[in-house]
């Protein structure tokens, strides 16, 4: 390799696959070992606080960075973003970066660090390919070991690792699957490891599904719905795991409230005897719809809850819909997450191979 130390490259075949979590878990892992790292992104894919300068930091990196109290060093600059700018910028010059450049520039960020550096590919196996940064040429460009972060459905969830192996070759390292139900881990993980492994897709791990690591903050709704929040604007940080439809009667709706936990509540601004009984359950926020305002009573018990009041100009089934798209597509820019993540990841995972192939003890 070209620098003294070694580089993992963490990838997906999707985006939304769980990179964020083996990142902050590996992290961990290497930190508790008094390893030192280094963390980047040469595709910024999230850059909402670019402050200008030459260096561009993603926030990814950036909250790592808080996370872990990694010294600024340790947090490497992404050559480009792939955000609608450059990306259209880039598609009219009518020419792809060459890869050797990119690489050349990439080089220039490394240097020659010390210990392990972990770079984060971006969502897919071709994104970056403008920029002469997907994942197969960082990892045949940089001779860098992959280990991807694949989200598990059924059988049919292997073949997007095929074409990963059929692209990547032997800088493959192995794969960790994530969303796995609860209870079926043990049952999977005995059935897929040897099958896997004799496709040369070695399993380090399967995580959870877990309803708090695909939540969604009061605030990211807020901003995905367009919302205007009528009371209770402090609490922007409280996370949604599931969501419930106020659309039938009284009745029905407690028996279901009473099931769910930390929910979004999406009901009619007409429906007052629902919207009560929501504010009562274990609800995070409560979104209503269509015309009319809501009673001043019911934004004074919402008050009194500390439960947020969210309304919406869309339809119910408009706005069921943008929240579920939130679930499961949300960064894992929360303390809470975070921690719950590398905690799954050391329960879950087991990396002793992965780091002797790195040459750490």
């Amino acid at each position: 390799m070209g620098h003294s130390g070694a580089t993992l490259l963490v990838g997906s075949c999707e985006p939304f696959s769980g990179k964020s979590a083996l990142v902050m878990g590996l992290v961990q892992q290497l930190r508790d070992k008094g390893q030192s790292l280094r963390y980047g992104k040469p595709l910024a894919t999230s850059i909402e606080q670019h402050t200008g300068g030459d260096t561009l930091i993603d926030d990814d990196v950036r909250f790592v960075g808080e996370i872990f109290d990694l010294p600024p060093s340790a947090l490497l600059s992404s050559l480009t973003s792939s955000t609608p700018e450059p990306t259209k910028q880039q598609l009219a010059t009518g020419s792809l970066v060459a890869p050797e450049q990119a690489l050349e520039q990439l080089r220039g960020v490394l240097g020659a660090g010390e210990g392990i550096t972990l770079l984060e590919a971006a969502g897919s196996l071709n994104e970056g390919l403008l920029f002469g940064l997907s994942l197969p040429q960082l990892a045949h460009g940089l001779e860098a070991p992959v280990l991807l972060a694949h989200a598990w459905e059924d059988a049919g969830s292997v073949e997007p690792l095929l074409q990963a192996k059929a692209l990547l070759g032997d800088q493959l390292l192995g794969v960790v699957l994530n969303n796995v139900e609860p209870d079926q881990i043990t049952a999977l993980r005995a059935e897929l490891s040897p099958a896997l492994e004799a496709l040369g897709l070695p399993l380090y791990g399967l995580l959870p599904r877990s309803p708090l690591l695909r939540s969604v903050t009061v605030g990211e709704l807020v901003q995905r719905l367009r919302a205007e929040m009528l009371c209770c604007r402090e609490r922007k940080d409280l996370l949604v795991e599931t969501l419930s439809i106020g659309a039938m009667n009284v009745n029905s709706a407690m028996e279901v409230f009473r099931q769910q936990r930390n929910m979004a509540v999406v009901t009619g601004a007409d429906r007052t005897d629902i919207q009560l009984a929501a504010l009562e359950a274990s609800t995070q926020c409560l979104i209503l719809t269509g015309a009319g305002d809501p009673l001043p009573q019911l934004v004074s018990r919402a008050q009194e809850l500390d439960v947020p009041l969210l309304k919406v100009e869309h339809d119910t089934l408009a706005t069921v819909a943008v929240i579920e798209k939130a679930f499961g597509h949300v960064r894992l820019h929360e303390a809470v997450k975070a921690t719950y993540a590398a905690r799954m990841v050391a329960e879950h995972c087991d990396f002793a191979a992965l780091f002797s192939r790195l040459g750490l003890a």
